[in-house]
């Protein structure tokens, strides 16, 4: 073993405290300087944190980030999500393996630039759209991959890439990216805030220290605040579980690891709404009566963190954070990042804490819930960014003013991230209960055939469904908003959202790790014109059966993409299967392939 590797790695650990829990943060680390997280590198890990050597390979091979192979210096990393595609990214990919040399999966000779193909990250309303290492380029063309290829080679620096600086903080020197916000409506709770100038973080903080924590949270009850999610979870009550736990430490977690594609709202709910974010995450710690707070960000933002640590430093300076936060004796709260690496599954929240105690990005079995047993075994709230942004407002603005909003059952607003077939894609503040057809006018979708409604885990609308409304009752959507017209083949469109789902499958539980596999390639052959009548109901009873044995939230949605395009367009799969010719023998008895799965899911 090299002796500069161990000193090196070594470091690296006591940075971090020779803490396991800090897992993470050491493997990304260590692939930072080294290329990769090789066996030696694991050895030394392992005993400087004082765990199991298989315990550090089992997470170094989680995350799509991470890998324990030498890779290039600069790792192109391009999007292949549906948006991306439509978008012409195949182009922007030739373009870059005739300039490189090499196909996808694969590293220059001189092992200067590796190029892969990554999911969404977070750029669809600016698709095609690439990481090169950390530096976000978007709207690519071909010439552009040309370009960034020969820069290379010259030497010029990856982060000089860029075209232009986007708007906003993006044009920050911290941040200093070509990413633009694109908000197309800003609406009465969140955008505003910047608008009308009336916001200033620290009031729904000192608003919230003038009560007790019990009437902060009847104050969130009241206002009818739901997890922004997609689930509608009542915020209030998850604040108050956490509340009510026993234990003397406890932690607030803000799931800010937005990977379902075609959503990307909380990217600019970081970019240009920090404080209120970090407002609500401190809110929340006072009132469930946590000490810390976990900001969980997903790696392809990580071109945001010096911006997101600078902010989080002049809230310290400014007394809003760390002992005594907000100038309320006793209350000692404060926040770190902890950087995510590249797994859609972990934004799951238990496999989010998973992740943040520095183990793979497994969904953990409940009860018991984060509430009660969460990070570190402590009681644990977590939600999402645009929830606590949410909150936030309420403390400043109060319960009945938040509530004025939207509809009984889903009061405020909803931020929508629209991508797709329109002409004026980005982000969208509309109320709660706007009709889907108003969105998409907003949008400029002109006649859309279908639009995805809360990503891929999400429903499939056709026309006839276009005047339904946005709200926990009826479309329920964490963000995302796809649109297709007429040109798109929608079956294709759920074979990708099906491969995404295979790929991003944690492989913890039967239902899911095979079960979607049985689903894409069923799909697949009425695709291809070799299905039969037989092969719908296979399709119905699986996907349900997916749903209701899967372990945790992605296995339990998966099948959505099959199941709702076979109840909203079942003419479009009627059209490719073929009647039986004769007489033909079953060869394949479902119910007991499903029985046996079963059996084998009880005890996986």
């Amino acid at each position: 073993m090299s002796s500069d590797l161990k000193a090196a790695v070594n470091e690296i650990c006591s940075k971090h405290g020779n803490d396991a829990t800090g897992m993470m943060d050491i493997l990304r680390d260590v692939q930072e300087q080294f290329g990769c997280i090789g066996s030696e590198a694991m050895d030394v890990i392992a005993k400087a944190a004082g765990t199991h050597r298989v315990e550090v390979a089992s997470a170094a091979s989680f995350y799509s980030f991470l890998t324990d192979r030498p890779t290039g210096e600069v790792a192109i990393r391009l999007c292949n999500d549906v948006i991306d595609k439509m978008q012409g990214v195949d182009r922007v990919a030739e373009a870059f393996k005739d300039e490189l040399g090499i196909d996808f999966g694969e590293t220059t000779p001189d092992g200067k630039i590796s190029l892969e193909w990554t999911p969404c990250i977070g750029m669809s309303d600016q698709a095609p759209a690439a990481l090169v290492n950390d530096e976000v380029m978007t709207r690519l063309s071909s010439d552009d991959a040309r370009d960034i290829v020969a820069s290379l080679r010259s030497g010029r620096e990856y982060y000089k890439l860029r075209h232009e600086l986007g708007d906003g903080a993006n044009a920050d020197k911290l941040v200093h990216s070509m990413v633009i916000n694109n908000v197309r409506r800003a609406d009465s709770v969140i955008f505003n805030t910047r608008r009308q100038g009336d916001h200033h973080p620290e009031v729904g903080i000192r608003n919230a220290l003038g009560m007790s924590p019990v009437e902060v949270i009847r104050s969130i009850k009241t206002a009818r605040l739901r997890g922004r999610g997609g689930a509608g979870f009542p915020t209030g009550m998850k604040w108050e579980f956490t509340h009510a736990a026993e234990g003397d430490e406890k932690f607030v977690i803000c799931n800010a690891d937005e990977g379902e594609p075609g959503t990307f709202k909380d990217r600019v709910l970081l970019t240009e709404c920090t404080d209120l974010l970090l407002s609500g995450m401190t809110i929340a710690g006072y009132a469930t009566g946590a000490a810390t707070g976990i900001l969980y960000l997903r790696g392809e933002y990580a071109y945001l963190r010096r911006h997101l640590e600078s902010v989080l430093a002049s809230r310290r300076e400014a007394s809003l954070l760390g002992k005594s936060a907000g100038g309320k004796d006793g209350f000692n709260f404060d926040i770190r990042i902890q950087m995510g690496a590249g797994a859609y599954v972990c934004g799951e929240e238990t496999a989010l804490i998973s992740s943040c105690e520095g183990l793979r990005g497994d969904p953990k079995t409940r009860p018991p819930f984060p509430a009660q047993k969460g990070y570190l075994g402590k009681p644990t709230l977590v939600n999402n960014v645009e929830t606590l942004c949410c909150a936030a407002r309420i403390m400043e603005k109060g319960a009945a003013w938040f509530s004025q909003f939207g509809t009984p059952a889903s009061a405020g607003t909803k931020l929508l991230s629209i991508s797709g077939d329109c002409g004026r894609p980005g982000i969208y503040e509309v109320p709660f209960g706007i009709p889907l057809r108003e969105v998409l006018e907003m949008a400029a979708a002109n006649n859309p055939a279908a639009v995805q409604i809360g990503g891929p885990s999400g429903q499939m609308v056709g026309p006839d469904g276009f005047d339904r409304t946005i709200c926990f009752d009826d479309l329920a959507t964490g963000g995302s908003i796809m649109v297709f017209d007429a040109t798109r083949d929608l079956l294709c469109v759920a074979a990708r959202f099906m491969e995404f789902f295979v790929e991003e499958s944690c492989g913890y539980c039967t239902p899911c790790r095979v079960g979607n596999v049985l689903l894409k390639e069923r799909l697949d052959k009425i695709r291809t014109g070799h299905g039969g009548p037989d092969d719908l109901d296979y399709l119905q009873t699986l996907g349900e059966s997916i749903k209701t044995a899967s372990r945790c939230g992605l296995g339990q949605t998966s099948p959505n993409p099959i199941l709702t395009t076979l109840a909203n367009f079942r003419h479009v799969y009627e059209a490719l299967v073929k009647p039986p010719e004769g007489e033909l023998l079953a060869t394949f008895d479902l119910d007991s392939a499903l029985s046996e799965a079963r059996a084998i899911a009880q005890h996986d």
